[in-house]
This record gives C-alpha cells, structure tokens and sequence, in this order.
C-alpha cells in the first residue's frame, strides 16, 4: 500500500482535488482509499437513527452494515485520539491511500496553497512536502504543479508513488 498526503489550509481546495484525482486512480485499475482527519466535533450519524440512539446511550462501538456498505463507529468517550499509524492499520489493503489532514504525519505529501486564504506557504515547515499545487506563480525549490491541471498531478503522484 502506497501512502501519500495532502496538506493545505481549508479553503485551498484539498477536498475538491482529492475529489477530482480519486476517478483517475481508479480508472488505472488502483485500489484507492482515504483518511480524513477532521479538526472539529463531527458526526456520521442521524439522531432518531437506531444506531444513533445505541451510541447516545453508551455504546463504544456500533457497526451499521448492509447489501451496500458498512461502517464502523468507534466513540472515544475521553480516550486518547488513535495515532496516525494506528487508523493505517484500520484500512482494509488498497493500492493507494490518500490522506487529507494528518499533517504531522511522515508521509509523502502535496501542499495545495491558494492565495487567497491569505495563509503561509506550509513546506517550509515540513520537509514531508514533496511539492506544491497552487493557481499562483510562488518562489519554492520544490516540484510547482498548476492546481487546475489535474492529469499533471496525477502523474507527478504515480511517479513519485511509482504506480
């Protein structure tokens, strides 16, 4: 399994992206998957929902599954967030697994950066940075890939992945 990251302040376009480069992975016959790290209180499940009232009155764990898909929801309830390392383990095999946020993690990564967040470039910070995306022309030593050129950061995944 081939891991490769994706760092960017919200509102760069990381989600779009990932959105955008998932299709083409697959239609080169990759088995692809994706963490999220999310930085805030979240919920995938409907209150008034079965699963949702199991959970609400103490369930640690409640695998919803059916002909379609499943899922598994595990409530921390005061534990310790699992390590990135930890969550790898959890994915079933895959060619390639995207990951957005996690951006401490020591994996190969692509900075999306817009100027309009407003926000600093993060690779100077993180030498996991293996390149940048962006709609602007930037100063860097690194690998400047046009954000709006989808294919092109395709390519430059699946050779540095060498897929």
């Amino acid at each position: 399994m081939r891991i490769f990251g994706f760092a960017g302040w919200s509102g760069s376009g990381k989600t779009t992206l990932i959105e955008q480069l998932i299709p083409r992975f697959v239609q080169r016959g990759l088995r692809v998957s994706l963490i999220k790290h999310a930085h805030h209180t979240f919920d995938v499940d409907q209150p008034g929902k079965d699963s949702y009232r199991h959970r609400q009155a103490g369930a640690a764990e409640i695998l919803v599954t059916s002909s379609r898909r499943w899922v598994l929801m595990h409530e921390l309830r005061g534990a310790h967030e699992p390590s990135f390392e930890d969550q790898v383990k959890r994915i079933s095999p895959c060619d390639l697994l995207l990951v957005e946020g996690f951006k401490h993690a020591p994996i190969p990564k692509l900075e999306v950066w817009r100027k309009e967040t407003g926000e600093p470039l993060l690779h100077p910070n993180d030498p996991h940075i293996v390149a940048v995306a962006s709609d602007a022309r930037i100063e860097t030593k690194l690998p400047l890939l046009n954000l709006n050129d989808v294919d092109e950061i395709r390519n430059f995944i699946l050779k540095k992945l060498e897929l």
